[in-house]
């Protein structure tokens, strides 16, 4: 069969596969535009992807990149009538102590009566009354700002006065701008433990910031945004991995019309008369288009454009925001599964969870005392000896991930690490510092380290290489940036759309953003006035 040739003209070339692009696509083609989408790399989905990443392992698949869907808007896949096959884990949260079987644990699941009954043995009444009220608000807020997602943003009061019940307009600009740290304290926990539990869980994942900076509240109300049917609040796993999502998408996309092609990277965008007017391939090749759409993450889109030719106020801005990324995902494919040391037999399996490894869980310090000196350590740029750490093991509960010898894949979400060492490179730290991490693992479930049968660490600039995400920032904008403070669907030169996780709400496989813009690009162009 022969591949399709690329065209000279379309309606609308999206620039990235990545799943914001691919919803895009559907919903352009599917008001009669043609579309074409070009992906640089040979894989489609961008950091949503399910891949056989490691050589000595090579039928185990993972998800190399993101690893769970919560936030995509239930609403968004009715809009597009596909379905994503999802499972739910239950429990879903687990936070183990060094020690013995007797050693105190958290394993959260469904029944919020057993959460409350764990908090009160581990932590006191005051912690589950203190939590109660937090899930409440956050409850609240969750369904006052969903509807929000789906339009364009607006500032931060405006979207509270438009969207957000009065009784908690102030709570929510507060939350929006402000510091997780500060935003928990509100609520009077006992147990510091339990602050860093969900300052970390929510409020620092994948940003380039620490607990008491200003912005990090939105993010942990970003990650408490899950409203996907049976999910109750919670983050699931899509079925076959990452890439089924990516794959669900690009499927809606070709079957609307819309043309993709991978391995063919963009070199600029021309412009013409003052609007963009298509773009030019690495090989020369022109695309002429009524509209470019930017899936790829801003600073990409923006190097695209000749120079002067946006505006000068959104690229100083965007210049501003501009972060590296802090986040280093070290792949594992294990022979077996680890055995937590303070579970009981009859404990639940742990394996579907999120695992947290927090310093300080030990009781041998202060837990956000531990976070600040985590961070502090990375804006010096040093390896933090004892980070916080994101465990997660999917086979248990998607076993056709496994490879017939019934691997496990695995992985460490360790936040914060420096992107730069200010004392050697990476690429002479990493193997040491992944045995440290094993290390620390082997501390709550002894053994794990002989348990390896392969790795794949991405660091920083690993991640960057990887997923093509300029500065390796998972969220390409970080999500202390907020609203319309993002980078805007319409660039300000006619024609040239942005629709990445560096827009409107955020950073996470979200699809919205490639939604909106797609509605910003019909609204402009005309729906249905296709070529």
């Amino acid at each position: 069969m022969t591949a399709p040739q690329l065209p000279s003209r379309a309606d609308v070339v999206v620039v990235g596969a990545g799943h914001n692009g691919l919803v895009s696509a559907v919903l352009l083609a599917r008001a009669g535009l043609k579309v074409v989408v070009l992906e640089a790399t040979d894989v489609i989905g961008g950091a949503a992807r399910t891949e056989r990443p490691f050589p000595k392992v090579p039928e185990l698949s993972h998800s190399t990149g993101s690893y769970l869907l919560g936030l995509m808007p239930p609403e968004l896949l009715r809009t597009l009538d596909v379905t994503i096959p999802t499972l739910r884990r239950d429990p879903h949260y687990f936070l183990p102590t060094p020690g013995g079987s007797g050693s105190p644990y958290l394993l959260f699941g469904r029944d919020r009566e057993a959460i409350r009954e764990q908090m009160a043995s581990f932590f006191t009444p005051e912690d589950v009354s203190a939590d109660d009220a937090l899930q409440e608000e956050l409850g609240a807020m969750r369904n006052d700002l969903g509807p929000a997602w789906l339009a364009e943003p607006l500032p931060v009061e405006e979207t509270a006065e438009r969207y957000i019940r009065p009784a908690l307009q102030s709570t929510f600009i507060n939350l929006v701008r402000g510091s997780v740290a500060d935003y928990l304290a509100r609520f009077q926990f006992r147990s510091d433990l339990l602050v860093a539990m969900y300052a970390v869980t929510d409020g620092l994942s994948g940003l380039n910031a620490g607990p008491d900076d200003p912005g990090t509240g939105h993010n942990f109300l970003v990650h408490n945004m899950c409203r996907l049917p049976g999910a109750d609040g919670t983050w699931m796993i899509a079925q076959g991995g990452m890439g089924t999502v990516s794959r669900v998408f690009a499927d809606a996309a070709r079957a609307a019309g819309a043309q993709i092609f991978t391995g063919t990277p963009v070199e600029s965008i021309a412009v013409d008369a003052g609007a963009a007017a298509g773009v030019v391939l690495a090989g020369g090749h022109h695309i002429a288009a009524r509209a470019v759409l930017g899936a790829c993450d801003p600073y990409r889109l923006m190097a695209l454009a000749p120079d002067g030719a946006l505006p000068a106020a959104l690229t100083g801005r965007m210049a501003a925001a501009r972060r590296t990324g802090t986040t280093l995902k070290v792949n594992l494919a294990l022979r077996d599964l680890p055995r937590f040391s303070c579970l009981p037999p009859e404990a639940p399996s742990p394996f579907g969870a999120t695992i947290h490894l927090l310093p300080g869980s030990d009781g041998g310090g202060e837990p956000m005392a531990e976070l600040r000196r985590m961070w502090a350590d990375v804006c010096a740029g040093r390896l933090p000896a004892e980070p916080t750490i994101e465990w997660y093991l999917h086979t248990t509960v998607d076993p056709s991930l496994r490879d017939p010898a019934g691997h496990h894949s695995s992985a460490l979400f360790v936040q914060s690490v420096p992107y730069e060492l200010a004392d050697g490179t990476w690429e002479q730290a990493l193997p040491g510092y992944v045995e440290s991490l094993l290390a620390l693992c082997d501390r709550y479930a002894p053994g794990t380290s002989d348990l390896v049968a392969d790795t794949l660490p991405l660091t920083p600039p690993g991640i960057e290489q990887r997923f093509g995400i300029t500065g390796g920032h998972i969220h390409h904008v970080d999500n202390t940036v907020s609203f319309t403070d993002r980078m805007p669907y319409a660039t300000g030169l006619d024609g040239l759309y942005a629709g990445s996780a560096g827009c409107f709400p955020g950073g996470s496989v979200i699809g919205a953003a490639g939604h909106n813009a797609a509605r910003r690009v019909l609204a402009d162009l005309g729906a249905g006035q296709g070529s």
